[in-house]
């Protein structure tokens, strides 16, 4: 733990000790990926703390998700500063609004409401309108627009043409589904996410004592992200910081990606005319990637035009050379998610950790055939935004077991005096073992590994914690857990990463994997201005700069095998003369694919997937795979369902791969409700691909045939002695 202001400043680069002692007054922190802006920032709030020019509850730092906000609890405290607040816009005006609206209103606010669908539903059917599921999520992202904003109903259509954007419908619709929308929310007692920040808002315009009551209490403001402040974002911290001593904002113009959202870079790039005197710092030493990657980053911003390209930074990496970048052609896009797989592979086998990779994308829908090649390489994979960690079963019993002990074990002093006598990290292993839970991992990798491995997450999380806090509780611990819980703040899983470029803002891998980089989806085809395509060009600037080391960039000549031809990204341009440009074994004949043994045959036609029952084109991941829309009716064989997922269990267990690597759960429901009598109708459900055709055909077949024969059950008395399931609910759990 770090003693004295001293220690601050040596560990980091004269640039960034430049932010750490600007502890007074504004300062604008210009911040390239991978320059450390996160460690100046908050050394430079330890710095003003250890040198008394900061006190700790008076200093509020701000940022755009709750992880960022973790992990910036988590550097203030390794730097002996625990007592600060790091929280979301949201989550700090949330809790402002909690403690003050019952003193000013004698009454509870209004309960907050996670997600809007539901009330945008019942206000699209008040509208006598109709939305299916798509429609509705775009109808939630205008009425979050026009509130991020400040947009009124009664304005929508009006600002909307006045502004260029295109809305999902007619802009009239939006407008009275907006205002039933409102109708409905207030009427039902209800606020959502941005209404914290308007209610907000309102407490500290309209009500002088809890303005001064804020202004009071906090003096020094950090905002990192400053490139993606929204204005009724910036409008409330104008009201929290109107007072303070000092204000610090970090950000990047080059990776305002949030426009669509009311983002603006336009508050970073004017922030000294707003606040005269303010100081501007630039950081441009890369410490995350090599010359080989930033040196791309820089070419693919030296093309771009518009207000933030005149702001842009030239990065210069501090690492040593690596290897230049791939950029790899392919025939079609099945083709370019299997040569991808093989990549993976590849990397995987050399020593880079699963975790440490990555593949990203333009969007979601994209993703079906990377998690497709992936499975069918055995490889195992997350995607992001899937099942939260803290949300599973056995995380969720294991938190349970450690509240237990924490409560039972008496005082703050007993629970750190049981940590003492052998670390936290012991006190968490002994209470993880009373539930069963083994230090060695289980033999495979399917669902009991899995499980596992989301456990000694946990016992990762203790470790790391205890050497930060060495006098740190099991109290202490569980605390830190339930806030990681509430914030989502996840421990590292094992597995390839699939993510959209928009979700890997803020993140970083070994290996990062670009795919289809063609025109029409990068830049995507509803970009249809010169701004909107300049954002896109940072959308890829921010996937290109979330490499450490291998970075691959790939597109596909065709949709289809066979399919008409497509046009590489026009940002690809001036670019592919600084890395190699493969033309993988993977680009092959359209109209064929060679088996293992070498003998090539038919590819089956690849085309617009139609639901069996109505034969509607399927647009969903999971329709596809399914063969069918989920609102049509199903007729799967229930008994050959658990057959098929009994079988698939004993595959996974013995080929040491996670379960949905054999089959997913969709693929098993469409072959239960098909029920495939030969290998042409088996191939013809989505997710049976040539390979696991090759590999499983002949079982599957024989189930739904009846014929398939498992290996005999041991006879009662054979039956060896099982442990407990330590993920069972356990009285006081």
């Amino acid at each position: 733990m770090i003693a004295s202001p001293d220690d601050v400043l040596d560990a980091l680069d004269p640039e960034q000790r430049r932010v750490a002692k600007a502890v007074d007054g504004a300062v604008c922190v210009l911040a390239g990926a991978g320059t450390g802006k996160t460690r100046a920032i908050t050394h430079r709030i330890a710095y003003g703390v250890l040198t008394g020019a900061m006190q700790p509850t008076q200093t509020l730092a701000v940022t755009f998700t709750a992880r960022a906000a973790g992990e910036m609890r988590g550097r203030l405290r390794e730097l002996g500063v625990p007592g600060v607040q790091a929280r979301t816009f949201h989550a700090a005006a949330l809790r402002q609004l909690h403690y003050f609206w019952p003193k000013v209103f004698a009454s509870p606010p209004p309960q907050l409401v996670e997600t809007k669908i539901a009330l945008v539903r019942d206000a699209v059917q008040h509208c006598r309108l109709r939305a299916d599921r798509a429609e509705l999520r775009d109808i939630t992202g205008e009425i979050e627009w026009s509130k991020a904003t400040q947009t009124a109903p009664d304005d929508y259509a009006r600002v909307v043409l006045a502004s260029g954007r295109k809305p999902p419908r007619d802009a009239t619709e939006i407008a009275h589904v907006y205002a039933a929308y409102e109708k409905i929310k207030s009427g039902r007692g209800k606020m959502d996410f941005e209404d914290a920040l308007l209610l907000t808002i309102g407490l500290l315009d309209d009500r002088p004592e809890v303005r001064e009551a804020v202004q009071a209490q906090y003096r020094h403001f950090t905002v990192d992200e400053y490139q993606d402040v929204n204005p009724l974002q910036q409008r409330l911290l104008d009201l929290w910081s109107n007072q303070a001593r000092s204000l610090c904002v970090v950000g990047d113009a080059s990776q305002t990606i949030y426009s669509f959202t009311g983002a603006t870079p336009a508050y970073l790039l004017d922030f000294r005319r707003r606040h005269l005197g303010a100081e501007l710092i630039e950081l441009v030493r890369d410490y995350r990637s090599t010359p080989q990657v930033v040196g791309l980053a820089n070419r693919l911003l030296a093309h771009a035009t518009g207000e933030a390209a005149k702001h842009r930074l030239e990065l210069i990496s501090q690492l040593g050379e690596g290897p230049d970048p791939r950029f790899t052609e392919y025939p079609d896009e099945q083709a370019e998610a299997e040569g991808t797989a093989k990549r993976v592979r590849q990397l995987i086998d050399s020593g880079v950790r699963p975790a440490g990779i990555a593949v990203l994308f333009r969007t979601n829908a994209q993703s079906e055939s990377f998690e497709q090649a992936l499975a069918d390489m055995s490889i195992a994979y997350l995607l992001k935004g899937a099942e939260r960690f803290f949300e599973r079963p056995e995380v969720r019993h294991a938190m349970g077991f450690l509240r237990a002990h924490a409560i039972s074990s008496g005082s703050e002093a007993d629970s750190a005096s049981g940590a003492d006598s052998g670390g936290l990290a012991a006190e968490v292993r002994a209470v993880l073992g009373s539930t069963g839970w083994s230090a060695e991992p289980p033999a495979g990798s399917g669902q009991v590994r899995e499980k596992w491995e989301s456990v000694a997450a946990l016992l990762r999380l203790a470790e790391e914690f205890g050497a930060t806090w060495p006098q740190a509780s099991l109290r202490d611990f569980t605390v830190e857990l339930a806030e990681r819980a509430n914030a989502q703040h996840a421990p590292t899983v094992e597995g390839v990463t699939l993510a959209s470029l928009h979700a890997a803002k803020g993140l970083e891998w070994d290996a990062v994997f670009l795919v289809g980089l063609n025109e029409g989806m990068m830049p995507i085809t509803y970009a249809d201005t010169p701004d909107k395509v300049e954002e896109e060009r940072r959308l890829l600037y921010v996937g290109v700069t979330r490499a450490r080391e291998h970075l691959t960039l790939s597109w596909s000549l065709a949709r289809t095998p066979g399919g008409r031809g497509r046009k590489p990204s026009r940002f690809l341009d001036g670019l592919r003369g600084k890395g190699s440009l493969a033309r993988p074994d993977a680009f092959r004949s359209p109209g064929a694919t060679r088996a293992p043994d070498g003998t090539v045959r038919p590819k089956r036609k690849v085309g617009p997937v139609r639901c069996r029952v109505c034969a509607k084109a399927l647009q969903d991941g999971a329709e596809r795979k399914l063969g069918r829309c989920l609102d049509c009716p199903s007729d799967v064989d229930e008994y050959l369902f658990e057959q098929l997922v009994q079988w698939r269990m004993e595959r996974a267990e013995e080929q040491s791969q996670p379960a949905f690597c054999v089959f997913t759960d969709a693929t098993l429901t469409a072959i239960a409700e098909v029920r495939p009598l030969n290998e042409r109708q088996l191939a013809a459900i989505p997710g049976v691909s040539r390979t696991k055709l090759d590999r499983f055909g002949d079982d599957v077949l024989a189930l739904c045939a009846g014929e398939f024969e498992a290996a005999p059950e041991p006879a009662p008395d054979e039956l060896p002695d099982l442990p407990p399931d330590p993920y069972e609910s356990t009285d006081g759990a």
